[in-house]
C-alpha cells in the first residue's frame, strides 16, 4: 500500500502527465515544492515498483501500473468532493482540502459505497472525470471558452482551474456548471470576450476564458 507521501507523488504525476505522458523532474519538484534530489530519489523507488519509467536526464513516464494506482487516488478525491457537495451541502470552493485528507483512507469498500450512493457520477463538482474502480478514465475533449467565436452557443461543463480563488470569482459572477453561454463579442486586442448567460452580460479576460471549459451545442 502506498504511503501518504507516495500517494501525493502519484497524484501529481497523474495531473502533470498530459497526453504525451512525459513529466520532468523539475516540473514535479515545483508542483510538489520538494527539492529535485528528493524527487529523483523517489522516482528511482517508483521505477523499482514499476510505477514509472525513469532515467537520469530524461522525462518521467507513468507505466500502466503507475497510472492505475494514481487514477485510483484521484478517484477517491473526486468522489469525496462530489459527496461533500451533493450530500453534505458544501460549496464547490470548499471541498478540495477536505478531500485531500479523506483520499488517503485505504478502504475500497468505503469509496465504492460513496460511488453507489451518488448513483455512479461520471464527473466531480468541477466537471473533471471520475476514474472507475478499475482506474479507467474517460478523457474529455472540451475546449476553453477563449477559443470560441462570436455567435457560438456553448455549455459550461468543466474547469481548467479549480482553485478556491477562481471558484469564488465564478460564484460572484453567478456562473456555474451547466450554464448556457452565448459569445456576443470578441476583442482582438486583448482577446477578451463579451458573453451572455442567465440573461446577464459580462466581459471576461483571456485569463478567465482559458479556465472555463465548454461544449458546443
Amino acid at each position: 500500500m502506498a504511503s501518504l507521501s507516495k500517494e501525493n507523488y502519484l497524484k501529481a504525476l497523474f495531473h502533470l502527465a498530459g497526453d504525451n505522458n512525459e513529466i520532468s523532474v523539475k516540473e514535479l519538484s515545483e508542483h510538489l515544492n520538494i527539492k529535485m534530489p528528493s524527487v529523483s530519489s523517489m522516482m528511482k523507488k517508483f521505477a523499482k515498483n514499476d510505477w514509472v519509467i525513469y532515467e537520469n536526464y530524461k522525462p518521467i513516464e507513468l507505466t500502466p501500473k503507475g497510472f492505475k494506482n494514481a487514477a485510483l487516488i484521484v478517484r477517491k478525491h473526486r468522489l469525496t468532493e462530489m459527496f461533500l457537495v451533493e450530500k453534505m451541502g458544501f460549496g464547490w470552493e470548499e471541498v478540495h482540502d477536505i478531500a485531500e485528507e479523506i483520499e488517503h483512507i485505504h478502504s475500497e469498500l468505503f469509496f465504492n459505497k460513496i460511488d453507489e450512493m451518488l448513483n455512479f457520477p461520471k464527473t466531480d463538482p468541477h466537471g473533471s472525470p471520475i476514474p472507475d474502480k478499475n482506474g479507467n478514465i474517460i478523457r474529455q475533449n472540451y475546449i476553453p471558452l477563449s477559443l470560441c467565436k462570436k455567435g457560438d452557443r456553448v455549455t459550461f461543463v468543466a474547469l481548467a482551474d479549480s482553485s478556491d480563488d477562481f471558484l469564488k470569482y465564478l460564484n460572484n459572477k453567478n456562473l456555474h456548471l451547466g450554464t448556457k453561454i452565448e459569445v456576443l463579442e470578441c476583442e482582438t486586442f486583448d482577446e477578451s470576450k463579451k458573453v451572455r448567460y442567465n440573461q446577464n452580460e459580462e466581459n471576461f479576460s483571456k485569463k478567465v476564458l482559458d479556465k472555463i471549459l465548454v461544449e458546443k451545442e
